[in-house]
């Protein structure tokens, strides 16, 4: 992975004068996922250096200690869920601290894995998971990774449009992400919702199925974000734009083609990061999907992390459809001021000049439309409504009847 500095821009003005970082040497905290390549190629291939940034990768065990370790100052900045950041700037799953979302590191590339018994009991889909809730006299247990992250949020939207009560018809539990395929092989849980590798990882192990790709329940959904404080932000802000150049360019570098992207899947396969076998980790980070139930496909809306630039901006609507979502499932007890928030968390004037930098274009409107799986349509014009339209939500009883 040497050939990428023709990606880097002439100008590299940045890094002298006023706009020179004021600080130099970075902590980035990252999880072992798939979806961190971007930053694992930013730090280690030398994208940080025209722009006058060393960046050291520190590998977390959970996203609760990548957050302690980034409010504390262990980590200048991080690999982050939507969920986490916006938690955090709430108070609610943490000290409330404002915090700041740079820009998108990727969309889509996650997945539901559901076990082998419930395969074999004939579970298949939404519908049949449903009926077997209903039928059976055992809780199922399933597994996120973060209170109001986004495999909590995936989750919970995937059972509920089947009428599955995800607070009340099931048991939840909160596993980090490398330890889901050691939970489902133990019997610990039933399912669980997470990033790559680890789906793909329960698969070849023959330990269940895909049920559900994220990207299926929501084509180009925002997905992991490159988060650090505000106070960070307001310190060092040539430091931040900077980063976000940084990445920026190691993203462009891994969707510039199919030869970009299998040396970064066997670069970010190594002990140091994921520790993962490439061929494992491969296939679904090149879009080719097997279920493990016989179903092999070409994803459409496989992980991206560039994609022209159509994957980076922070769009306020990425953040206000979480925000919509924490207040359906009672994490939020009222509805905020949803713009409001949505416009300190997400950094606009921070990316759009780090993108015109790079010539990178930048988006008509910071509120994208999307239409999800079960035909809603998401375009962030009025979050109060949207949250408070669905069927079920924190306030809705159980679908499943009790046993006696």
């Amino acid at each position: 992975m040497t050939d990428h500095h023709q990606t880097l821009p002439a100008n590299l003005a940045w890094v002298d004068g006023s706009d020179a970082p004021e600080k130099s040497l970075l902590n980035i905290g990252f999880m072992p996922l798939t979806d961190s390549a971007s930053l694992i190629v930013a730090a280690t291939q030398g994208f940080g250096q025209p722009y006058g940034l060393s960046l050291q990768l520190r590998r977390q065990s959970s996203w609760s200690a990548l957050r302690d370790r980034l409010l504390s100052g262990a980590l200048d900045a991080a690999q982050g869920l939507y969920g986490l950041s916006y938690g955090i700037h709430l108070g609610l799953t943490a000290q409330q601290t404002p915090m700041a979302v740079l820009m998108g590191l990727n969309q889509n590339g996650q997945s539901i894995q559901l076990s082998q018994a419930l395969l074999d009991a004939g579970v298949t889909d939404g519908a049949s998971l449903a009926r077997h809730i209903r039928q059976s006299p055992h809780r199922l247990t399933l597994a996120h990774t973060f209170p109001g992250g986004t495999h909590a949020m995936w989750l919970y939207y995937w059972l509920a449009a089947h009428g599955i009560h995800p607070l009340r018809d099931v048991d939840m539990q909160v596993v980090p992400p490398a330890r889901m395929v050691e939970h489902m092989r133990a019997g610990r849980i039933d399912g669980f919702c997470a990033g790559e590798p680890w789906g793909a990882q329960a698969v070849s192990e023959e330990l269940g199925f895909t049920v559900a790709s994220s990207q299926a329940i929501w084509p180009d959904h925002p997905e992991k974000v490159l988060t650090c404080t505000q106070t960070f932000v307001d310190q060092y802000p040539n430091t931040a734009r900077a980063l976000i150049m940084a990445v920026l360019d190691a993203s462009r570098f891994i969707d510039a083609d199919a030869a970009n992207r299998e040396s970064t899947a066997q670069l970010i396969s190594g002990n140091a990061f994921l520790d993962t076998p490439v061929a494992t980790l491969l296939p679904r980070f090149q879009g080719d999907y097997a279920d493990g139930r016989g179903q092999r496909w070409t994803d459409q809306h496989a992980l991206r992390f560039f994609a022209q630039g159509e994957v980076n901006p922070p769009y306020l609507s990425d953040g206000l459809w979480f925000l919509t979502q924490f207040r359906r499932w009672g994490l939020l007890k009222e509805d905020p001021d949803y713009l409001a928030v949505a416009q300190q968390v997400q950094q606009l004037d921070l990316y759009r000049a780090a993108a015109s930098a790079l010539d990178i274009s930048l988006p008509p409107s910071p509120l994208r439309e999307s239409r999800l799986f079960d035909g809603s349509l998401w375009n962030g014009a009025d979050p109060a409504a949207y949250a408070d339209s669905f069927a079920l939500h924190a306030r809705t009883p159980s679908t499943r009847p009790e046993q006696d």
